[in-house]
């Protein structure tokens, strides 16, 4: 039969992580490829004891919940947001399956056909995808180390009036940027100036390595709660199962994107909501953060040292201050495509930069995880990875 699917079908695209873990997963591959947190580190006693609340809490758990959430869930929520100098109350907080949804509702609801969404260049795939298959045309926002650049935001805000800008400025996806709090500011001044929302995708903020350092969210300057939505998730700082993200910003696309949710899926897990509240009113998560800060800064530290053994010139990389990440790129002639074929044939994968980009693919980029594999397989991995890279594959 030829099924007539819907004109939006042809944006489609299969996520090309996804694609490379279901190839790796096949043979003894060690793997740098996905966003994944560490299993040996997931607090599967609490988790546990948590889910033993909700079934010891009565039948009415396994009912229907709301949409907006389970309330004492979201007003914890608004207790840690607040520690991010980000204020909320629990009627502006919107519980999602993961910040995933988080960017498939807003999107849905801002989003029509030929709409622009300016966007770091590269970012987060998956955002991409959303992004495109709404139709939208997504343009990129060059910049630096710092964040996006000011002159060019301001000419593209001014010329091409787009709906939203979508970023993630601390520990970014894929390169693990930190953008600098002027250029935080300056880009919610632009936006104040030409009336268009900031969407602030925060998954990674949580894992810092330095003490003391502040990265303060965008949303936590704009006090008006007028033109910043901020989206976050447990699933890198408890576990990724549980599926609970969540939202906060302007009152009225909160509305908008709850009445959304209602026809996608009534609501997230209550179940699952319920366990994550219990376990944030039970088990210390301050603390369990500090644990998963130390091991990742031992697995990056790891992963570095062994990128020091390359040939000096040839690749370059910044050592992250937090996040999941290290950004590696090459020399211009590199393929980092090509090249994962023959670093899968020697037992270990990363994911290839090209599909990160807005339109103009960097051949020569690539991203490592460094927070899902074992110290043990980190130096097992690392030691083919860079045999490989000595002896690379280029255009």
């Amino acid at each position: 039969m030829n099924y007539s699917f819907a004109d939006r079908t042809k944006n489609f695209k299969s996520s090309a992580v996804r694609d490379i873990l279901s190839v790796i997963q096949q043979g003894n591959v060690i793997s740098f490829a996905g966003g994944l947190p560490s299993e040996e580190h997931f607090p599967l006693e609490a988790v546990q004891s948590a889910y033993d609340k909700v079934f010891a809490s009565g039948k009415s758990s396994l009912q229907y919940g709301l949409t907006e959430g389970y309330k004492p869930l979201r007003e914890a929520i608004q207790t840690k947001m607040e520690q991010k100098g980000i204020r909320s109350t629990p009627e502006r907080i919107l519980l999602t399956t993961g910040s995933q949804q988080t960017i498939d509702l807003f999107s849905r609801v801002m989003l029509s056909s030929g709409d622009v969404v300016l966007t770091e260049d590269p970012t987060y795939l998956s955002a991409l995808q959303v992004f495109r298959s709404y139709g939208a045309s997504v343009v990129a926002v060059s910049g630096d180390e710092y964040g996006m650049d000011p002159e060019e935001l301001e000419e593209k805000l001014k010329t091409l009036q787009p709906k939203f800008v979508y970023i993630i400025p601390t520990f970014s996806n894929p390169n693990g940027k930190v953008w600098s709090v002027e250029r935080r500011q300056t880009l919610l001044n632009l936006c104040y100036q030409y009336n268009v929302l900031v969407l602030e995708d925060d998954p990674y903020g949580d894992i810092q390595f330095h003490e003391g350092e502040e990265y303060p969210p965008v949303a936590s300057f704009d006090q008006s709660h007028s033109h910043v939505l901020y989206t976050s998730t447990f699933s890198k700082s408890v576990v990724p199962a549980l599926r609970t993200g969540w939202v906060t910003g302007p009152a009225e696309v909160l509305q908008m994107m709850t009445q959304a949710k209602q026809m996608a899926d009534l609501h997230s897990s209550s179940i699952d909501q319920q366990a994550l509240y219990y376990l944030m009113r039970d088990f210390d998560l301050n603390q369990h953060i500090q644990v998963l800060r130390k091991e990742y800064y031992k697995r990056m530290s790891i992963m570095r040292d062994y990128l020091h053994k390359l040939e000096p010139g040839l690749f370059t990389w910044k050592e992250p201050k937090g996040g999941m990440f290290i950004w590696v790129e090459g020399a211009k002639d590199l393929n980092t495509t090509l090249l994962l074929n023959k670093a899968v044939e020697n037992g270990v994968a990363f994911v290839p930069g090209a599909p990160f980009y807005v339109d103009k693919p960097e051949l020569n980029t690539f991203r490592l995880n460094f927070s899902h594999s074992t110290p043990e397989n980190i130096e097992l991995g690392m030691d083919r990875l860079v045999s490989v890279l000595l002896n690379p594959v280029t255009v």
